[in-house]
């Protein structure tokens, strides 16, 4: 099934992603090469302003936990540059 992995940054996140977003990306990838990946990135700030409010992954996972486990195993949660995440079920319909 697809779950939605929904993050919320905190302010002023960019430093702390570009510490680990090789990390980040090399986890995505693998999604991807396992056909697993929808669709992944980030939300820029509107405007002119440099940075992220948060982040989206679509995924296929066996489960809710287990997609909870992958989100909660992601470097910018480790690094705090997620305020929160949310997982939920997606169903995809156009």
């Amino acid at each position: 099934m697809l779950y939605a992995i929904i993050a919320t940054d905190v302010e002023n996140s960019l430093s702390l992603r570009m510490q680990v977003r090789e990390k980040h990306l090399a986890r995505l990838y693998k999604l991807k090469e396992e056909n697993r990946l929808f669709v992944a990135g980030p939300h820029p700030l509107d405007g002119e302003e440099e940075g992220f409010s948060g982040s989206l992954v679509i995924a296929e996972f066996n489960s809710l936990k287990e997609a909870q486990k992958w989100a909660n195993e992601d470097p910018y949660f480790d690094i705090k540059a997620y305020k929160s995440v949310i997982v939920k079920p997606f169903k995809k319909v156009l």
